[in-house]
């Protein structure tokens, strides 16, 4: 393990491209005002399917359905929260022109935060240009988004996608998609107005937005629990049935929010009611359960792809504990994103709405995945370590309901020192995750619960969580042990490493463990571990420190080998002692920014 020091220089070569860099303003005499983006729009993505050629989104006609948008929970002017930003469908979608095809419009927009978010897709084929923000200092940013194609871009990072598209010759079966892009801006700067990238070229490519918002950031609050969607898949069926699920703190604070999303989905789901509870025993609480609302409200409606975060409320939120948050689900679920890997049961009622309730005897089948819930803040606090990993970071093979996986012994570790702040420790990790390739493609009902790649979750799992400080990458293992070039695996986490630089947090990786005697860990997956491990204790990997768990969990006598000690039998993940061994080992210093 060692600190490394970087120069100016060598931080403008990794983010080149990637972080704003930030000039004087100049003076542009007949500059046009800036606009709300709804004045701006100049084409229209939406029709009935009585009249879909009233619509051409993409110049040939094509455009998405009001009807299916609907289904999803996207309907007109409704709001729409993704990857901690907050969107807005627009008013007009499916009554007149509801998006502009980007070509240097300036719009206008106030706010301060760490992200644009802009609610966009392309037509004629991936759509990318530059951009300028301004700032009320007169100083100015450059950024460049690029808008994944409606009909061909990635399913994996999608926000929402149709069942169908709309043509003048009629509705045809086809998966159109809307995507959530976010670009860095200066953080310490109010914006006053932001330029859309130019025209494209002559290859006919549109980049269209439908909405830009700020990604605020998250002042006051720390993360103290986190899970990652592993995947969409089939549950229950659940109807009038309270889920009341158990998650283990990492720091306290005396307010508590919850973070529910959606993600994956193509249907909304409605969530009654909902509350939080310090765990007596089982499903039953110590005190009666506190409720929360959302917006002032009792319940919300997750709109497909979209999140909602419950108002914040007063309550002591004890480090180190089991809490238990339950929510009411009133209509049929039959699908829902899950986080695969609790390791954790939690627990489901009879019908009714019981979230309040303190005694757990409503409460009669378990589960051991976490639903929906994705996230929990506590008020106050340095902000919050995140863990992107796989398996091993996930807690496989650890004690179930324990809470021994490696985050909860560093935790602890933050919790019982005063040389470094307190972080929350947020564990993102997902059974069979890669750093390049999605396990879970990102649409639909699926039985594989790897989730998409590193890459693919990179911005939802680490940059929108809640005051996120450092993040900490130990990945690759599965990239190599299911055909992945050691090559491929280092450009993954070269890539991971200057997008979390340049979004100004401190990146530490981890050198990948081994795993021989586990029936994919062969020789050549070996060898490719070595070579990345290589690459990561080297000089120019990116990462601003390493955290070295192969030197750890090694046999020394035998090092593609987990220590017999360490290993939980199966020879590639650790048991609880060689989890411990690897949380133990953390200079805690490397943990600060």
């Amino acid at each position: 393990m060692r600190r490394r020091t970087w120069g100016t220089a060598v931080l403008l070569a990794v983010c080149a491209g990637l972080a704003p860099a930030t000039t004087a303003e100049a003076a542009a005499p007949h500059r046009p005002e800036p606009l709300p983006l709804e004045r701006l729009f100049d084409n229209r993505a939406v029709s009935d399917d009585d009249t879909p050629a009233e619509a051409d989104f993409d110049g040939a006609g094509g455009s998405l359905s009001a009807q299916d948008l609907a289904a999803a929970g996207w309907t007109p002017g409704r709001r729409l929260g993704v990857q901690g930003a907050e969107l807005h469908w627009p008013r007009t979608a499916g009554d007149g022109p509801d998006n502009v095809r980007a070509d240097g419009q300036r719009v206008r927009l106030r706010g301060a935060g760490n992200a644009l978010a802009f609610l966009v897709a392309g037509t004629g084929g991936d759509a990318s240009g530059t951009g300028t923000v301004r700032y009320t200092d007169g100083s100015r940013s450059r950024y460049t988004l690029t808008a994944p194609d409606w009909r061909t871009g990635p399913l994996a990072t999608k926000s929402v996608a149709l069942p169908h598209r709309n043509t003048p010759q009629g509705q045809v079966p086809d998966r159109p998609r809307l995507y959530v892009v976010t670009v860095p801006v200066r953080a310490d700067r109010a914006i006053s107005s932001v330029d859309l990238p130019g025209a494209p070229d002559e290859t006919g490519r549109a980049l269209h937005v439908f909405d830009v918002s700020v990604r605020r950031a998250t002042h006051g609050w720390t993360g103290t629990w986190a899970a990652s969607t592993a995947g969409y898949t089939t549950v229950g069926p659940w109807a009038d049935r309270t889920v009341r699920l158990v998650v283990h703190t990492s720091t306290g604070g005396p307010r508590v929010r919850i973070r529910l999303d959606n993600t994956f989905a193509s249907t909304p789901v409605r969530i009654g009611s909902a509350s939080v509870a310090v765990r007596e025993a089982g499903a039953a609480t110590r005190g009666a359960p506190v409720p929360l609302t959302f917006r002032g409200a009792p319940g919300t409606q997750l709109p497909a792809g979209a999140q909602a975060f419950s108002d914040p409320v007063d309550f002591d939120v004890p480090a180190d504990s089991d809490l238990l948050v339950s929510f009411h689900l009133p209509d049929p679920v039959l699908s829902a994103p899950v986080h695969s890997q609790a390791l954790q049961r939690s627990y489901v009622s009879e019908p009714g709405d019981h979230a309040t309730e303190a005694a757990g005897t409503a409460f009669t089948s378990t589960i051991t995945y976490w639903p929906l819930l994705t996230g929990v803040d506590v008020g106050g606090g340095p902000g919050s370590v995140v863990l992107l990993g796989d398996s091993i970071t996930d807690g496989v093979k650890s004690t179930q309901d324990a809470n021994r996986r490696w985050p909860n012994v560093l935790s602890r570790r933050l919790l019982g020192q005063s040389e470094v702040p307190r972080y929350g420790v947020l564990n993102q990790g997902i059974s069979a995750n890669k750093v390049v390739g999605d396990r879970y493609p990102g649409d639909g009902v699926s039985v594989d619960t790897g989730g998409v790649s590193a890459l693919h979750r990179i911005d939802r799992d680490v940059f929108a969580q809640t005051s996120a400080r450092t993040v900490v990458v130990f990945q690759g293992i599965n990239d190599l042990r299911w055909g992945a070039s050691a090559d491929q695996v280092v450009a993954g986490l070269r890539k991971v490493a200057a997008l979390a630089r340049a979004r100004g947090l401190r990146v530490v990786g981890a050198t990948i463990t081994p795993c021989e005697g586990e029936a994919l860990c062969t020789a050549a997956a070996d060898a490719g571990r070595v070579e990345v491990n290589r690459f990561l204790r080297g000089p120019d990997s990116g990462f601003d420190a390493v955290l070295d768990f192969d030197a750890v969990l090694r046999d020394p006598g035998r090092p593609a080998r987990m220590r017999a000690e360490f290993d939980s039998g199966d020879h590639l993940h650790p048991g609880d002692a060689g989890l411990a061994a690897l949380a133990s080992s953390v200079d805690l210093g490397l943990l600060a920014p």
